[in-house]
């Protein structure tokens, strides 16, 4: 990965961009794509579509969709002492939230706080087995009342855990968010590749989506407004390569084993078997995961929606979803890049993605 597409990551990733509140993160994608796409339109959700148009008339439709939404907390109560209470947008591991550093995002500027925890040596033996609720945690800024905080922080304020990216041995990556920012960094970079190339025989839309870690919200109403023919869902998927993981439950997926192409009745079968050509022509390591209902994910919206899309699932194996340690592979980023864009210029028409 190039130091300039690796800076457009970190910056992606470090917006604040908690489901309902993206902007932030959209603001990068836009002006990411401002002279590479066509066309850059925002929808009254928040979704950010861009448009790259193929040569010649009346061409298939694609659409690729990487959610831009992350995980984080809400402000909920704030107590005569300065206390702040919150609750969970999407979801969020209440095993996880207490002792972290966080950033609650105010009208003005980001203010940082903690999430208190009684110390170890004052608890009994059960409180010490026992998960304490997020409607019993608080967040701490260190004002003395309530009327100081009320000066920095409002109710309905989002908030995200105060970390960012950061590298690891090898080509290994960590932060919050990469669920799924790193998705919508994948369709920015194949709308750029493909307008390098140029002579697609597609009209192309990328689409920063929203709202998905509540609802596949943004997903379902962006494809609506796009009416694709496909439609590609860019996701992160779990990675099976860690301890305590049943590889016989979850199929076998690890990290810098190259993309994972779902399979399955959420899946176009002519989409599925295009992506794979791909990959073995062009060389492109990938991963096989089965997903015997729907997937959870965009993918299951762009499927149902109008009379039916021809959809498929292309996802970034990740280790420690949902936590602010989320890690992967920056090559595999680089290779879901390729397989999608050599997947574009493979595409021939309408019909040969319906079942025979």
């Amino acid at each position: 990965m190039t130091d300039q597409n690796f800076s457009f990551l970190k910056e992606l990733v470090e917006a604040p961009s908690p489901s309902g509140f993206e902007q932030p993160a959209q603001r990068v994608i836009r002006r990411h794509l401002d002279g590479v796409v066509d066309e850059l339109t925002t929808d009254v959700m928040g979704n950010v579509i861009g448009l790259v148009k193929g040569q010649g008339e009346n061409l298939p439709r694609v659409m690729l969709a990487g959610h831009c939404d992350e995980i984080g907390l809400m402000v909920k109560y704030i107590d005569d002492q300065g206390f702040i209470y919150f609750a969970a947008i999407g979801g969020i591991d209440a095993h996880l939230v207490p002792g972290q550093r966080v950033y609650i995002h105010g009208q003005t500027r980001s203010v940082l706080g903690v999430v208190g925890k009684k110390p170890i040596h004052l608890m009994d033996q059960k409180d010490r087995e026992t998960v304490i609720k997020l409607k019993s945690q608080f967040i701490d800024i260190g004002c003395r009342n309530r009327e100081e905080v009320q000066e920095l922080v409002a109710v309905g304020d989002p908030v995200t855990f105060a970390v960012g990216l950061e590298r690891l041995e090898n080509d290994r990556v960590i932060s919050r968010a990469f669920d799924d920012k790193m998705g919508a960094f994948i369709v920015a970079r194949v709308l750029q590749e493909v307008r390098t190339r140029g002579a697609a025989p597609v009209d192309l839309y990328g689409v920063s989506t929203v709202q998905e870690e509540i609802g596949l919200r943004g997903g379902a109403t962006s494809v609506y407004g796009v009416n694709p023919d496909l439609g590609i869902a860019v996701e992160v998927g779990f990675a099976t390569d860690v301890p305590e993981i049943d590889k016989k439950e979850n199929g076998e997926t690890k990290v810098g084993g190259g993309p994972i192409i779902a399979r399955g009745p959420n899946i176009n079968p002519a989409l599925f078997e295009l992506l794979t050509a791909t990959a073995r022509e062009e060389n492109i390591p990938c991963q096989i995961v089965g997903h015997p209902r729907a997937t959870g994910t965009d993918a299951n919206v762009m499927q149902l929606s109008r009379g039916g899309v021809a959809t498929a699932l292309v996802s970034v194996p990740l280790r420690y979803m949902h936590t602010p340690v989320e890690l992967l592979s920056l090559e595999d980023l680089e290779n879901t890049v390729r397989l999608l864009s050599g997947l574009i210029y493979r595409i021939g028409n309408r019909k040969m993605f319906i079942p025979n």
